[in-house]
Formats: C-alpha cells, sequence, structure tokens
C-alpha cells in the first residue's frame, strides 16, 4: 500500500494518491491531470477510482478529465447530484483497490454531500481518513457555504457536522491518520494548521471543535462565529463541479498562444479582455502595460484572481515572466477561469522594445512612509489587509479598505485624493494599486515594505476593538 499526499501551496490544498497491487485511487484532484496520469504510469498502475469528498468551491476539481482520459469510476457520496456519469455511493459503501479497502463515512456538515473516505489496509485495520472539508487540521469545515435561503440555514449544517465528527469520525482509533484536503491559508475553514497531516487522538486532544465536553450548541455558536464573506467565485466553482466543464487540454490551447507586442495591443483593443501581469510586485510597479491590473504568481495567486475578477467568462489577456505563460493558463483554469487568450510574446520586455506606452506606480520604502508621516500627519492611508489583521493592529490614522472587498467599497474613497497603500509585505497593496489604477485612480503611493517595520517605526498604531467602518 502507498499513499502520497500531493499538496499545492497556492490553494493550501492536499490530493491523495493510494495504491496497492496495481490498481490506484486519486482523492480531489486538481484540474491538471498530467500529475495524476504520469505517477500512475511509472508506477505501472491503472487508476480504477477517483473519490470525490464533496462539491469543491474553491477549486475545479479535474475529476471529468481524468475519468475520460483513464476510465477510472467517479465517486460521490450520498446526496451528491451531478449533471455527468458517477457512481453514487451509499453510507458504509466499501471499494476493492487491490489489497485495501476504502470505505465511504457520510459525514454532512460543511455541505450536504460531504463525505469521508476511511482506508483500511491489508489486514482490515482502520489505517487513515480522507475527510474533505469535514475535518481539518486545527479546524473543521465552515459550514455557510452549502445553506439554502428558506430551508438549509448555517446553522444547521453546523448541527450536522457536530454528528458527523462526533458519530462517524471521533469513534475511530486514535492511530488513524488524518488527510484532509486544505490546510493554512484557505478560506475553507479559520484557523487551520500549518500542518498538512495528524493522528485523530492527537486532534481529539488539540482541536478546539473536538472538544469531549462541548455541546452541540457550544459547537454550533463557535463555529459560526467570525465567518467572513466567502469569496464570490466559491459558488461557481461548486457549480462547475456539479454541472462540468471545458476539457482542460481546450483551455490550455487556447491560452497558450504566443501573441507579439503588435498582435497583443490589437486583440486588447478588439476585445474586452483583462490584461493580467503575474510577474514580482518589484518588477510590475517600475513599468507595466497600461491598464494591465497585478496579481503575482509567486503571492497566492488562484485565491486572489477569484476574490477580484468576478466573472468567470473575463477573457484574459497574459504578461507573465518567461516560461512562465502555461503555468498561469493552468493556475487559472484551476479555481475555473478557462478563458485566457493569449499572453505577450517576449514578455513585458518585448513590450518596452517595440517603443509602447509604458506605466508606473509610484512606490516608496517603509522608511521614505515613515519620513512622509512625520512630515504631514494628514496624509490619507488605505491599508487593504484582511479584517483580523486590521484589527490586531494598524496605523492609527489608516482607513480600512479590505483587497477581498474592494470592488464592493469603491464608492469609499475619492479619485482627487492621494492615498498611501499598504498591506503586510507589499503584494497586496500592488495588486490592489493596479486595479485602482486601472480605473482611473492616479494619485496612488504604494508602500512596499513589511508591516513588522511599519509597527517599531515612529508611525503611532492602535489595537481595534469595533467593528469594520466599512461594510463588508
Amino acid at each position: 500500500m502507498k499513499i502520497e499526499q500531493i499538496y499545492t501551496g497556492c490553494l493550501a490544498q492536499g490530493a491523495y494518491y493510494i495504491e496497492s497491487n496495481g490498481e490506484a485511487a486519486i482523492i480531489d484532484p486538481l484540474r491538471e491531470t498530467a500529475p495524476y496520469i504520469n505517477k500512475a504510469k511509472e508506477n505501472g498502475v491503472k487508476i480504477k477510482y477517483i473519490f470525490e469528498t464533496h462539491f469543491h468551491a474553491d477549486f475545479v476539481s479535474g475529476h471529468l478529465d481524468l475519468a475520460q482520459k483513464t476510465g477510472a469510476k467517479i465517486i460521490y457520496g450520498p446526496n451528491a447530484e451531478t449533471k455527468y456519469e458517477k457512481h453514487l455511493a451509499k453510507d458504509g459503501e466499501v471499494f476493492q483497490l487491490g489489497n485495501v479497502t476504502i470505505k465511504v463515512l457520510h459525514t454532512p456538515g460543511h455541505t450536504p454531500e460531504s463525505t469521508t473516505y476511511l482506508l483500511l489496509d491489508e489486514s482490515g485495520k482502520e489505517h487513515a481518513i480522507f475527510t474533505g472539508d469535514t475535518l481539518f487540521i486545527g479546524d473543521v469545515g465552515r459550514p455557510d457555504l452549502a445553506q439554502k435561503s428558506g430551508s438549509v440555514t448555517k446553522e444547521d449544517l453546523a448541527g450536522w457536522l457536530f454528528d458527523s465528527l462526533r458519530n462517524k469520525i471521533m469513534t475511530l482509533p486514535d492511530e488513524v491518520i488524518v488527510y484532509p484536503a486544505h490546510g493554512a491559508g484557505s478560506a475553507c475553514g479559520k484557523n487551520m494548521s500549518s500542518e498538512t497531516w495528524d493522528t485523530l487522538g492527537s486532534q481529539k486532544a488539540t482541536n478546539y471543535a473536538l472538544r469531549a465536553d462541548m455541546t452541540k450548541e457550544e459547537f454550533i455558536a463557535e463555529v459560526t462565529d467570525g465567518l467572513l464573506p466567502p469569496p464570490q467565485y466559491f459558488a461557481k466553482n461548486a457549480m462547475l463541479n456539479k454541472k462540468g466543464y471545458e476539457n482542460i487540454d481546450t483551455v490550455m490551447e487556447r491560452g497558450a498562444r504566443a501573441l507579439s507586442p503588435r498582435e497583443f495591443e490589437v486583440v486588447a483593443n478588439e476585445t474586452n479582455a483583462l490584461i493580467l501581469d503575474v510577474r514580482d510586485k518589484t518588477v510590475f510597479v517600475n513599468g507595466f502595460v497600461p491598464n494591465s491590473v497585478f496579481i503575482g504568481l509567486d503571492g497566492s495567486f488562484a485565491p486572489w484572481v477569484g476574490a477580484l475578477i468576478t466573472d468567470l467568462q473575463q477573457e484574459i489577456l497574459i504578461i507573465a515572466p518567461e516560461g512562465r505563460a502555461e503555468e498561469t493558463v493552468m493556475r487559472l483554469a484551476r479555481v475555473g477561469y478557462d478563458n485566457a487568450i493569449g499572453y505577450l510574446e517576449g514578455g513585458f520586455e518585448a513590450w518596452k522594445e517595440s517603443g509602447k506606452e509604458v506605466d508606473t506606480i509610484e512606490t516608496i520604502s517603509v522608511d521614505d512612509f515613515e519620513h512622509i508621516y512625520k512630515k504631514d500627519q494628514s496624509i490619507d492611508i488605505l491599508d487593504v489587509r484582511k479584517p483580523g489583521e486590521w484589527e490586531a493592529e494598524h496605523i492609527s490614522s489608516a482607513q480600512h479598505f479590505a483587497l477581498d472587498f474592494m470592488n464592493n467599497n469603491m464608492s469609499a474613497i475619492d479619485k482627487e485624493t492621494t492615498y498611501y497603500m499598504h498591506c503586510r509585505s507589499g503584494y497586496r497593496s500592488t495588486v490592489a494599486a493596479s486595479i485602482l489604477k486601472a480605473r482611473g485612480f492616479e494619485n496612488l503611493i504604494n508602500v512596499q515594505g513589511k508591516f513588522d517595520d511599519i509597527k517599531v517605526s515612529s508611525i503611532p498604531t492602535t489595537t481595534f476593538v469595533c467593528p469594520s467602518t466599512i461594510k463588508q
């Protein structure tokens, strides 16, 4: 028996490869199929099953393309209605994989169809559980993504989750290994650990949601408290996973089309395409194609694309570092953005060398920011960090303008005002500044530096104790 966790940091997502006696199963695959197919080929085994723990909201699963290319059967747990062929498993149903067995444990709560898969080893002993978004390391799945107006509330789902954990998971032996679908950084939970697996016994001892003395009422109150609105793309990705999507090979062929600077400009002018620049933030601010939006590949790329680009059908033109255009197309497709229509051949350097117009964003260091603040404490400052970061500590005179919710809060800022923008490291402030610049805001100064350095400067900070003044 072989188990391999295939972890993707950008999405904080864990897919799993299980192999036994010439057969393999994939649990919660990402959109790209090659890694799973190549792994099975290298090991000389056949992919027999594709197990889905639930309808994922934060990424588009690769189950359909993987099934089409390998002949593997797609397995969902109870209550999973789809527009494509799959096996709808019953609670307690077992599947033989080589010399091991995989048992279905229906664990509703995160979503109604959420299912945990229990792996029994060659001797029939409980070895591991693949919990999807039901149980994380240090947390549990948020219960608000599948609520339905007038029928199922987040409190209802939280109650189901409590029962699932107590009746299906916590009854298993302490030595069982817990393999979740996500780790720290995912929006599918609140306080996930950076660890990507643990034993069930350890989780019983340390996970707040598995406390033995916790009542259902306490559980519901705790798991529903402090939930931020889910990113806007979550419901759209879940729908794609239910109904189906375009073949990934077609998506890649369309998006990985090299365009000369002249062709790129023509396509940009003839379409409503968004120009997406995915280079490093320090490179972007010093020169970019006018009206480009920056979301760097080396940050939390896919989640920020999903949070900020509101239309999955949006056509996208890509400006990428050399050799990373195809990677960009794939990472867009992971979260359902399938309409990349080409990339700038030769990158930004080719654009600049062709003599075409270039734009910049004024950028300063934390030291420069401190000197400016000392001279004029009335300057307007935008803090684009998340609400929790803002509440922990922020510049006393700053205005909270969370990047996550900026599309809903544009009326809170003014084009005639000069804004100094900052975040934790400079990545999100660069994203926000690029979006505002593309929307006609010219008076922007980006602070590229660490908030930790701002905290130890002479700029006064405070801890926030009241709800945010900008609606979310």
